[in-house]
């Protein structure tokens, strides 16, 4: 898997949210599993976007990975040890390993009686000589893709994972309601197991498949609601169907084709606190007459001559 996540992308380290985010959606189009059946490359590269996007996609994880790089999930660990050997003189140093340019700042602050390889090497095991290990990577991903429904309610998936003795088992996991693409659900100790009898953990990393309806922007959904001519000119009700009901909305006279109206609590559940909702947007599509009678060309003329 490729060590540089904005290189993965396409971006560059200053590069917006918005930036990153229109990057991911056109390589996971270009990229998915369904677009480019039974092509290995393709997979593993959609992979690899996919693990770019939640963590560049994420302000803390980015912050983390910007200064710590591969070994951003070890942040917390990294300054921990850096704040206990504070104040005792020596060096300062600097690491980094995302790639591309150099150091951004200090990461890692420690005395002159310390090294580098002390600190690393107590998390990510050692080798010969005090040089950091490489870490044991135990942990298993799977990908699957639910539709937008499925992340409205929260769904499960049942997947088959190698057993002890080599027998298949199935596990069922729960699917949180609010998920996006390039959430990860943990299940914990259901990855791989080393000799030494531990195991990692299994993730798995949600892709939100696109809706022919609704348009989603984070907890925010957006679709269009058509209107006949007569409501929109004069005024009156039109039906919204959110994704769990049907609400009236109503339309004040004279309301214009593309206006936006936003409905408060009608989204999508939020991941980190499901009694709350984003909000549902409508935007109104005016419909125009396919045909008119005798009469209504007459009243459409009359309109035209008034000047309307």
């Amino acid at each position: 898997m490729a060590k540089n996540f904005y290189e993965t992308l396409g971006v560059s380290r200053t590069a917006s949210d918005k930036d990153i985010r229109s990057a991911y959606r056109k390589l996971a189009r270009k990229l998915h599993p369904d677009v480019n059946p039974n092509d290995k490359a393709s997979e593993e590269r959609f992979k690899e976007v996919n693990a770019a996007y939640d963590v560049l996609s994420d302000a803390d994880k980015r912050k983390k990975y910007d200064r710590y790089g591969d070994n951003w999930e070890h942040a917390d660990e990294l300054d921990r040890a850096a704040r206990a050997r504070g104040g005792r003189g020596g060096t300062r140093y600097y690491y980094s390993n995302a790639g591309g340019g150099p150091d951004i700042g200090p990461s890692v602050e420690f005395g002159a009686d310390g090294d580098l390889g002390d600190i690393l090497g107590g998390f990510f095991g050692r080798r010969g000589g005090g040089r950091p290990g490489r870490p044991r990577d135990l942990n298993v991903e799977q990908h699957v893709d639910i539709t937008l429904e499925e992340a409205f309610h929260g769904t499960t998936r049942m997947l088959l994972m190698d057993g002890d003795s080599g027998t298949p088992r199935r596990i069922e996991v729960k699917i949180p309601a609010g998920v996006t693409t390039g959430s990860r659900v943990r299940v914990a100790g259901e990855g791989r197991e080393d000799f030494d009898g531990r195991k990692g953990d299994l993730f798995l990393v949600v892709t939100v498949r696109p809706h022919e309806r609704y348009e989603r922007k984070g907890d925010d959904l957006y679709v269009d609601v058509d209107v006949p001519l007569t409501t929109a000119v004069l005024g009156g009700e039109a039906e919204v169907q959110a994704l769990d009901k049907k609400v009236a909305l109503k339309l004040p006279p004279l309301t214009q084709n593309g206006r936006v109206f936003r409905l408060g609590g009608l989204g999508m559940p939020r991941l980190t606190k499901q009694d709350t909702r984003g909000d549902l947007y409508a935007r109104i599509r005016v419909r125009l007459p396919d045909h008119l009678g005798e009469n209504e060309s007459r009243l459409f003329e009359e309109l035209k001559a008034a000047g309307i």
